[in-house]
């Protein structure tokens, strides 16, 4: 789903021993993964084959993701009505959860009072709760925020792993183990038998891939993982190539291409928030920040998320300053995601820029004092897969 990147969100610091493990620690350990801090957590930025090459197998055929340190959340409706959750659910996520049919799911936003955003997240509807995935880093942060609504229980989920499956062969590789998935449509989430066991899959993910993402109880955590792991269409992948992939689809990430000082305008996410929550709509507001997001989304904002594509193959990374000439005194922008795109074979990059700025028009990146020119491109730099 969300969380990717490279390590360093809460990394400096840290003891190893403060650290958390997934419940596939050992399985990546065993598959000669270097582990990093990250989130608070101890996980696999990459495995003996290597960045490139596991973000070019995900391309190709399937990747396995661990992305058990991320937050699963149950939101149950205390009178057992789920609108009554919904509606409490949309005073705090711009979105129509109210709407949302059993067995689908969302993408939405937490916003603060100010406008900005506090966590990006995926709800679900599962008939009688939802449920809610939410970034490693803020996880603590959203339980508190949803639990400040009335009329809901909040349950932390703390008995399942997660893992993503994703690549064009995703779909053969998990219907071999659970034949009712190949059915199931892009945002789509059901609950599936594998073993008597409940299997909690979402046709989604953070690669622009096809693919899904399963919550799996811990009793069967490593053999579900082993179990994929023994087609030879899947490899297992590091936050290294998720961050990678997540980049060349375009994908922001929490805590680089937004935070609490980033609206939903800007941060080109927009569309997250449908006509009924906004200005004239049937549910209008009603959100925090309702009134600013609202009016930025009614006239524009003044600068928004936008792809770049440097010159040359020397990737450009996140904090490089962003300038409208060759001479300007000024940057208009700096770069809040940047590496080396494998599938697109070259570099990408996002940024903040004035919205006025053109697709195709050349801005310039300054690195190591020198003025490198950059064309604006749109999003995503590859078309996505995904089974509509």
């Amino acid at each position: 789903m969300i969380d990717a990147g490279l390590p360093g969100e809460t990394r400096g610091g840290q003891m190893a021993e403060e650290l958390r493990r997934t419940g596939l620690y050992d399985l990546h350990v065993e598959q000669g993964a270097r582990m990093v801090p990250f989130a608070g957590w101890d996980m696999p930025v990459q495995y003996p084959a290597g960045v490139m090459a596991e973000h070019l197998h995900t391309r190709a055929q399937a990747g396995l993701f661990d992305v058990s340190h991320m937050g699963q959340v149950l939101v149950v409706p205390s009178d057992g009505v789920l609108s009554s959750a919904a509606l409490a659910l949309e005073s705090l996520i711009p979105a129509d959860l109210l709407g949302l049919a059993p067995g689908r799911q969302r993408y939405g936003l937490f916003t603060d009072p100010k406008g900005g955003i506090l966590d990006d997240l995926m709800f679900a509807n599962r008939g009688d709760h939802f449920l809610l995935v939410v970034n490693a880093a803020c996880a603590d942060q959203d339980i508190a925020h949803l639990r400040s609504l009335e009329g809901v229980e909040v349950l932390p989920v703390t008995d399942r792993g997660l893992v993503a499956l994703q690549g064009p062969e995703a779909a053969p590789v998990l219907a071999a183990l659970i034949p009712e998935a190949a059915d199931m449509r892009f945002m789509d989430s059901r609950s599936l038998d594998w073993r008597g066991q409940k299997m909690w899959i979402s046709r989604s993910g953070y690669t622009g891939e096809d693919g899904f993402e399963i919550s799996v109880p811990e009793a069967v955590l490593v053999d579900f993982a082993t179990a994929l792991l023994a087609d030879d269409r899947v490899a297992p992948i590091g936050l290294g190539a998720r961050d990678s992939l997540r980049l060349e689809a375009g994908m922001p990430l929490y805590g680089h291409d937004m935070d609490r000082g980033v609206t939903p305008a800007a941060a080109a996410l927009g569309w997250s928030i449908p006509r009924l929550r906004r200005h004239g709509g049937a549910r209008a507001g009603g959100f925090p920040g309702a009134q600013t997001i609202l009016d930025e989304l009614a006239g524009g904002a003044s600068a928004t998320r936008r792809g770049l594509r440097p010159e040359g193959r020397a990737p450009i990374r996140e904090g490089v300053p962003i300038f409208p000439s060759a001479d300007a005194a000024e940057p208009i922008g700096r770069i809040t995601s940047g590496g080396f795109g494998p599938s697109v074979g070259g570099p990408v990059a996002m940024a903040r820029i004035p919205a006025g700025i053109p697709d195709g028009d050349t801005v310039f990146a300054e690195l190591r004092g020198k003025r490198l020119p950059v064309t604006v491109a749109p999003l995503p730099f590859i078309t996505p897969s995904y089974k509509r």
